[in-house]
């Protein structure tokens, strides 16, 4: 039988259970310098570029933020003092919309079943009374066993055949903006891989920045993807970091989990693709 726990945790739930590790995985600059001063009490670091991404001197090879390998996942894992066993819940400051949901994804796709985003993320434990602390946390390290992605993964070539092909679905996550190529604040071209359809992941989101209920995003994804299988689904944002939020979202509403494409955006991008803007389109 699973023990797969659900995807997303309140606030509340979190409080009631002070046996959860909890990891501090906020965006933006001076991550660790803000960590430093303040976190949720117990919490571990961890940075997006160093943790989970293996950061590549051209992004042309991967994107962004591609993968780091299972393997060297695991010694993160270690280092950070999870065993395969723990409960674990993830935070960040953008309600799982940057390293949070990238955290869980990765968690899942090494097989660890006791993962969690907490809904909100930092802003909503501190509204609920979560205490917090500064400085650095003390735990012991463990060995964490090396694993192989269970996940889906899609590359570049997969997304290239799929956005041609009728019995697919790309879908681009990213802003409207982005999408339409109006704005591009992170990579050098705007625009989207043509083909791609653009279901932005803040409509995974209510207006108090919470996640929708499970049975407003079931109903919300199957009209998107109609009749296509979960196996012919790819989700990809700018540098596949994002993309994880739409996947969060999708389990959290009881669909499968479709392909990530990590390379995303700031890969076809600087790989002589054929792109599209709102105008070309």
């Amino acid at each position: 039988m699973s023990t797969t726990l659900p995807p997303i945790i309140t606030a509340q739930e979190l409080i009631a259970n002070p046996k959860i590790i909890l990891i501090d995985a906020r965006a933006g600059a001076n991550t660790f310098d803000n960590y430093q001063k303040e976190h949720l009490k117990s919490a571990r670091f961890v940075d997006l570029n160093r943790d989970l991404s293996a950061v590549p001197e051209n992004p042309a090879n991967g994107g962004r933020h591609p993968l780091p390998s299972p393997e060297q996942f695991a010694k993160t894992l270690s280092a950070l003092g999870i065993a395969p066993s723990d409960p674990v819940v993830v935070y960040d400051d953008k309600n799982g919309s940057n390293f949070a949901a990238r955290f869980w994804w990765m968690m899942r796709a090494i097989g660890h079943e006791k993962i969690q985003v907490l809904n909100g993320g930092y802003q909503a434990a501190i509204q609920a009374g979560f205490p917090t602390n500064s400085g650095n946390e003390t735990f012991e390290k463990t060995a964490y066993p090396s694993q192989e992605w269970k996940l889906a993964l899609a590359d570049i070539e997969e997304v290239e055949k799929a956005r041609k092909n009728n019995q697919n679905i790309v879908i681009d996550v990213r802003d409207k903006n982005r999408y339409d190529g109006l704005t591009e604040p992170l990579d050098l071209i705007a625009g989207h891989i043509p083909g791609a359809i653009n279901v932005p992941l803040t409509e995974n989101l209510d207006e108090n920045g919470l996640f929708k209920s499970a049975e407003e995003l079931a109903e919300k994804y199957k009209a998107v993807l109609k009749d296509i299988k979960p196996e012919n689904t790819i989700v990809h944002c700018g540098s596949g970091v994002t993309a994880c939020h739409t996947l969060l979202a999708m389990d959290y509403a009881g669909l499968p989990i479709p392909k990530l494409y990590a390379g995303s955006w700031s890969e076809w991008s600087r790989n002589d693709r054929e792109m599209a803007t709102q105008q070309t389109e």
